[in-house]
């Protein structure tokens, strides 16, 4: 019985007795698949999106996630935002020598149910042990293969102006909830991470808006870094209502207290999208009817490009820029 993760279990026979009693049956597959060098599936009709990324949070665990469920969440929302179904995961896995076996278990499972609520597959993966102090317990790298129906054209570049904006929930949970989770920050222990896999909303919202111009998920940099992105490639002006934009309660008094701005805050389970007007009602009560859009809210519009790429009109009646944060504030939330 493996209790803790040894440099040994990085190759050999100790790297063949870690897959066969932890890293394949926690992951759900078959203790006597055979293990090829790739995953092999047939073409899908449509475009092949595909993404990677690398999650190393800190702590592994927090309120409303851990780092399994936060690795295939983001890689499915970022192939959910390009309007593809997604289909299959890759799995890499740094393990920090000493690491609690039990705490990898957890992980581990915590992916598999994900993926099973999803409906996407592991696939494939890879196994590596790193001397101690060199990971902090573990980090994970994941890849998704999704495919995008004939049709859709969601991108970045696509905003024009007249065109609505929407976000599919309050804003900021995720990286207030990292926060006090980190620092044991009693007031804001009310924050839980809103972490989930939305292909199923965006699904719903392009079922009522069928031509939305673009998807994007307000991870790092938060809402505001979403925001100038879509109008710098789009060469368009974003200007939103502050009175419009949903922040929760214990997102709102946490920021105030360390005097950050709820639109610079991480979120794991929201995203920006960009309507045409006349689909935007019908985008928004599709988002309110699903389970992970009950909150969601429309928050501004699209104009010709002006002086800045992202402006505000505020609750006193006056006009602020919204800046791309200037460095990463919650370092290691994702």
């Amino acid at each position: 019985m493996i209790k803790t993760i040894q440099l040994s279990h990085g190759s050999g026979r100790g790297l063949d007795d870690l897959l066969h009693e932890i890293i394949l049956p926690e992951t759900g597959m078959a203790a006597d698949a055979v293990l090829e060098d790739a995953a092999v599936f047939p073409l899908q009709k449509g475009c092949i999106a595909f993404t990677t990324d690398s999650f190393v949070v800190q702590p592994l665990e927090f309120p409303g996630g851990d780092i399994g469920k936060l690795a295939v969440c983001g890689t499915v929302n970022d192939l959910a935002v390009m309007g593809a179904v997604p289909l299959a995961l890759s799995v890499a896995l740094i393990l920090e020598e000493g690491l609690d076996a039990g705490l990898l278990r957890r992980m581990l499972r915590s992916m598999r149910d994900e993926c099973g609520r999803t409906g996407i597959t592991i696939c494939c993966g890879d196994t590596k042990v790193v001397d101690k102090g060199k990971a902090d317990g573990m980090f994970i790298t994941t890849s998704g293969i999704g495919v995008v129906p004939a049709g859709r054209d969601i991108s970045a570049a696509n905003a024009r102006p007249g065109d609505r904006v929407l976000v599919s929930g309050p804003l900021g949970l995720h990286g207030i909830a990292i926060l006090a989770a980190r620092k044991g920050l009693n007031f804001a222990s009310l924050a839980v991470s809103d972490c989930a896999c939305l292909h199923t909303l965006v699904e719903a919202m392009l079922a009522a808006a069928p031509h939305t111009h673009c998807l994007r998920d307000a991870t790092r940099g938060g809402c505001a870094a979403v925001l100038n992105e879509l109008a710098a490639a789009s060469g368009v002006t974003i200007s939103i209502s502050q009175d419009a934009v949903p922040v929760p309660p214990e997102v709102t008094s946490a920021c105030g207290f360390l005097g950050l701005d709820p639109l610079h805050i991480a979120n794991e389970g929201r995203f920006v999208a960009v309507v045409p007007e006349k689909e935007s009602g019908a985008a928004l009560s599709a988002l309110r009817s699903h389970e992970l859009g009950k909150g969601a809210c429309m928050i501004g519009f699209v104009e010709k490009k002006g002086k800045f790429p992202a402006i505000m009109r505020t609750a006193i009646g006056g006009t602020r820029v919204v800046d791309v944060p200037p460095g990463e504030l919650l370092p290691r939330i994702c």
